[in-house]
């Protein structure tokens, strides 16, 4: 695929009309790179989680990222990917008058959707014990304004509700009913413990639903075909790569310094050629050489 003339962003409508096809499977992305990946192996949409960004700077999920950390790493993927990304905007970083100017930015770094969580800051990975959440009716103004800020109809705010493990499903599912009168039009109900609780969630809710796929957590790891039959419409699988890219890494530098070569597992790497294919090295080189002759 030429990188160059078709790294148009496909945006919020696009992700509208792939959830209105069917279910959605939505890998995690971590870099420009890994979203040109992701386009190639066929997928529809892309995922920018809180923690992967956290984790690629060598930090814990515990809120110590950034607005305007979060946004740069968004804005490098947009920019060079088409396919639409969800975006983990944890609790909207801050108050409800920073999500307002949370959704600005995320809109205006070419992001399709977002996801706010009903965390008590200093929020915790959504799969870990100890959470607190806060009173509904701040999460609901913090949808609210959400809703509010954005300029394209067709950007998607995404209600992420942590209930289940501190207050039980009842509480989860009662949460999610009064984000949706609060204008979220997508529900996330995070670490839901088996198939049941995921169909009984979707039983009793109304809206669009995200599927959180992460492993090593409490949710089982059911397929997108098992979610898409109980009627779930969209999968993340936020870290998988990342972490796959981590265990890879660990492997070869701990190769690299037992060894002093990369000769035993050169065939295990990208080539220079299949990596330069993957960029579009070839388009750009013709672009600059085509430059070159405007300007002379």
């Amino acid at each position: 695929m030429s990188r160059m003339r078709n790294n148009i962003n496909l945006g919020p409508s696009f992700l509208r009309e792939q959830l209105k096809k069917g279910i959605v499977s939505v890998p995690g992305v971590y870099s420009g790179m890994s979203a040109i990946i992701a386009e190639n192996a066929g997928f529809n949409a892309t995922y920018l989680s809180g923690s992967g960004v956290a984790g690629m700077m060598g930090l814990p999920d515990l809120a110590m990222t950034t607005l305007d950390e979060v946004s740069l790493e968004a804005r490098k993927i947009t920019s060079i990917s088409r396919l639409p990304l969800i975006v983990d905007c944890d609790t909207g970083f801050g108050e409800t008058i920073n999500v307002s100017r949370t959704v600005r930015i995320m809109e205006s770094s070419g992001v399709s959707a977002i996801h706010l969580e009903d965390q008590v800051l200093p929020k915790k990975c959504g799969h870990l014990s100890g959470k607190e959440v806060i009173p509904v009716e701040d999460m609901k103004n913090k949808i609210t304004a959400a809703v509010q800020a954005r300029k394209n109809r067709d950007f998607l705010i995404i209600a992420r509700t942590d209930a289940r493990a501190v207050n039980g499903l009842d509480d989860a599912i009662q949460r999610a009913k009064e984000y949706i009168s609060a204008g979220a039009e997508c529900i996330f109900p995070e670490a839901m413990q088996s198939l049941e609780e995921f169909s009984e969630f979707r039983s009793k809710i109304n809206a669009y639903l995200l599927a959180n796929m992460t492993e090593f957590g409490k949710s089982p790891l059911l397929s997108v075909s098992e979610l898409g039959k109980i009627g779930y419409n969209m999968v993340i699988f936020p870290l998988t790569a990342f972490r796959g890219i981590l265990k890879a890494t660990e492997t070869i530098y701990g190769n690299l310094m037992k060894n002093g070569s990369q000769s035993g597992f050169i065939n295990e790497i990208m080539s220079r050629e299949h990596f330069y294919d993957l960029i579009g090295y070839q388009e750009y080189e013709a672009e600059d050489s085509s430059l070159a002759k405007r300007r002379a």
